[in-house]
């Protein structure tokens, strides 16, 4: 079946899925393959369960007219949702980055939403299964589609905007994350450039961060970009007044409060106001929205629990954030400051000495107490009696003593699940 007699019938569905426990009546099912599941054996439950029609590759699962036989199921949601950005002819804003990329989608989508009706990447769907998926959640009412890339190795973000096809990119930043997949810093600045590169090619609109050398040093001769900066007025310039403990600018006439902690969350500010200055979003209306943004999902979260003040950060961590998140922390007011540290994944070769820098900077800081779990930080050597080392949650969970009146910043990467500490607390 041809993509476009295909995206006829997609058209008659409320939606697509690509599990059966979430099916609704009315959908498409895609059976995807994984590691360990065929979603070509669901397509009989798909059915039952409501799905209006069942995309599969393999004869063996053909039940009725109502599944379609294709060659790959995955390239095949991927060839629709190019089809279906490109039937809608909707603006699509693509964002990638080491660090803070779900945040700044969120505040974009914040601030563009005062005026437009715009759809923006749920959570981090944001691999070649969730740039499909976001896509083929557009519909004729999306003016503006808000598209969150992720990538661990090269050619990734190149794949995802050939799918995306997007007409405007933003870089938050280059970062020492995945560096296992990436190889090294200059891995990282390649892959991330991919999205630039396929702007400029394409003669589309970038958004830089002025002040990023790396950033303007690529893209140096490059007409077609609009960013923002601190001190070069060739851009627009915002100014950062405090983050203590939440992040204050000043744009033009107009002082913003946000809900996020962390002088890092600046740049996320910075390009929210900026691409929303761009589509003529007024000065009101963009801080309107930023300020109803609250951060959520273990990001930045602050939670009161009895006398203690905790800075929930556990949502995912690589040297790059970890080193912000604690020199943020350290400048911060607040008396008897402990820190709760998990391991940072997905670092290969640079994760001993990662760990080891990261240990050392959290010890220098002087921190009430530092809690370190997991076994690369178990391997550090921590020559401090305020520091704490264990290889697992469950020896760190049997150790741990109550805090009162503290301030505590928990951050570690997502397979650590550091939110179970509140359950401590």
């Amino acid at each position: 079946m041809k993509i476009a007699q295909l995206h006829e019938l997609f058209l008659q569905c409320n939606l697509v899925s690509t599990d059966t426990r979430k099916i609704e009546t009315n959908s498409m099912f895609f059976a995807l393959k994984g590691d360990n599941f065929n979603g070509n054996t669901f397509a009989q439950q798909a059915l039952e369960n409501g799905a209006k029609y069942v995309i599969i590759d393999e004869a063996d699962f053909v039940i009725n007219k109502q599944t379609i036989l294709v060659d790959n199921v995955l390239k095949t949601l991927q060839a629709l949702a190019t089809y279906h950005r490109n039937y809608l002819k909707v603006n699509i804003i693509a964002l990638t980055g080491s660090n803070g990329k779900t945040t700044t989608k969120e505040l974009i989508n914040a601030a563009l939403s005062q005026k437009y009706k715009t759809v923006a990447t749920v959570g981090n769907l944001n691999n070649h299964i969730g740039v499909p998926l976001t896509l083929l959640s557009m519909n004729n009412d999306t003016e503006i589609g808000i598209v969150e890339m992720g990538a661990n190795h090269l050619k990734e973000i190149a794949l995802l905007c050939n799918i995306a096809q997007p007409d405007y990119g933003y870089i938050t930043n280059f970062g020492k994350a995945h560096l296992e997949g990436f190889g090294s810093m200059e891995g990282v600045i390649k892959g991330k450039t991919e999205l630039y590169n396929y702007l400029t090619e394409n003669k589309k609109h970038i958004f830089i961060n002025a002040d990023d050398p790396i950033q303007t040093n690529k893209l140096d001769n490059y007409s077609s970009k609009h960013g923002f900066s601190q001190t070069n007025t060739q851009y627009y310039t915002i100014e950062l007044l405090e983050a203590n403990p939440f992040v204050q600018i000043k744009v033009e006439d107009q002082i913003i409060s946000s809900n996020l902690i962390g002088a890092y969350n600046f740049t996320n500010l910075c390009a929210a106001t900026t691409i929303a200055k761009y589509f003529d979003v007024s000065l009101k209306d963009i801080k309107t929205g930023i300020e109803r943004y609250t951060p959520k999902n273990n990001r930045s979260q602050i939670i009161t629990i009895e006398n203690n003040k905790v800075i929930l950060d556990a949502y995912n961590a690589n040297p790059s954030s970890m080193e912000a998140a604690l020199t943020n922390f350290s400048n911060l007011k607040d008396k008897n400051k402990v820190v709760i540290l998990g391991d940072m994944f997905e670092l290969g070769n640079e994760a001993e000495k990662e760990h080891q820098n990261i240990a050392q900077l959290a010890i220098d800081l002087n921190f009430e107490l530092v809690y370190l779990i997991g076994e690369n930080f178990f391997k550090t050597e921590t020559p401090s009696d305020k520091a704490k080392k264990y290889n697992s949650f469950e020896a760190f969970k049997t150790h741990f003593e109550k805090t009162k009146n503290a301030t505590l910043l928990i951050k570690g990467s997502r397979g650590m699940a550091l939110e179970r500490t509140l359950d401590l607390m």
